[in-house]
């Protein structure tokens, strides 16, 4: 794998945003599987959302050590976690050339950024909003390898981003115009997840969402993770509680409630899904499912595909 040097090139410059909340137990590990990354022009924009551990010290001592453009500090807005990333977003210069979201207790292989950056260098001429992800390895707190994020294989849109999310933030890396879209997502807007919310953005704007089978992170799963894998027959459960109970329902309203102030970014025939995918979701049994089926709308995996069939026809889509 190639090796990169730091230059000022901002074309080739790739901005990390780690947001954390009392990380003081992995967040170490984290940093240095950054510092060992085979991509060496990255800065870390750190925003911390409240901690009351050693967190901010762990950072404030790499700060020390690498310089303070470096690894920038601020305070998050003490929001929950998707909010402390969009707020992330809105104090980062515009002159970098991509940029990747990073948690505070996962470990990046050495080639994730050097990876991504390529396949987003494929098209360089292009001027379309564009974000790679991927699978990710789960590892437990002493990362021990217990599993894989599943393999999706339908092609990434929105027909498939309305109803699901299909990678971690973990995983994103953004050109340009995609963080300058995504940036302007306004501060009410209560999006469920910064990673789902990238996912159905860049679908609707028509760009490209490049999923890669092939995993570069090893995300663990502990106690203190605010959000889960949701792999494994227990997390399936759970997710289908939570469709009979109206999460699904609830969590459809806010990103259309969302997607009504980015109108200007929606490419026309993904306004007539949008449209078609609203108007069935408040209508009657016949003429939701009639709407909603007709639509196309789509799962990644069987066991999603019968539970998106199930939340239509009980309308808690």
């Amino acid at each position: 794998m190639q090796s990169y040097i730091l230059d000022m090139n901002n074309e080739n410059k790739l901005a990390i945003m780690l947001c954390t909340y009392n990380g003081e137990e992995y967040l170490r590990e984290q940093i240095d599987s950054i510092i060992s990354q085979d991509y060496d022009n990255w800065f870390l924009f750190v925003s911390d959302d409240g901690s009351n551990d050693s967190t901010l010290e762990i950072l404030s001592e790499y700060q020390h050590v690498l310089g303070q453009e470096k690894i920038v500090i601020t305070q998050g807005p003490k929001k929950g976690f998707a909010a402390n990333f969009m707020n992330i977003m809105k104090n980062i210069p515009e002159d970098f050339g991509y940029y990747a979201f990073c948690d505070q207790d996962d470990i990046w292989l050495k080639d994730k950024l050097s990876t991504a950056v390529n396949v987003l260098k494929r098209d360089s001429t292009s001027t379309k909003p564009q974000v790679y992800c991927g699978r990710t390895t789960l590892v437990d707190e002493n990362n021990n390898i217990i599993g894989e994020s599943p393999l999706f294989r339908k092609k990434p849109n929105l027909r498939n981003a309305l109803v699901q999310s299909i990678a971690g933030g973990n995983t994103m890396v953004l050109n340009r115009q995609a963080f300058n879209m995504v940036k302007c997502t306004p501060a009410e807007c209560d999006i469920v997840s910064h990673d789902w919310w990238v996912y159905i953005l860049i679908s609707a704007a028509n760009g490209d969402v490049i999923y890669d089978p092939e995993s570069k992170i090893r995300y663990r799963q502990h106690t203190k993770n605010l959000v889960g894998s949701n792999t494994g027959w227990m997390a399936r459960c759970l997710r289908l509680k939570g469709l009979l109970k109206g999460k699904l329902k609830a969590w459809n309203q806010r990103n259309i409630d969302a997607l009504s102030h980015m109108d200007k970014f929606i490419s026309s025939d993904n306004k007539d899904i949008l449209n078609c995918f609203i108007v069935g979701r408040d209508s009657g049994f016949f003429k939701r499912s009639c709407i909603l089926l007709k639509l196309r709308l789509y799962r990644q995996t069987l066991v999603g595909s019968i539970a998106l069939l199930v939340a239509i026809l009980l309308n808690k889509i």
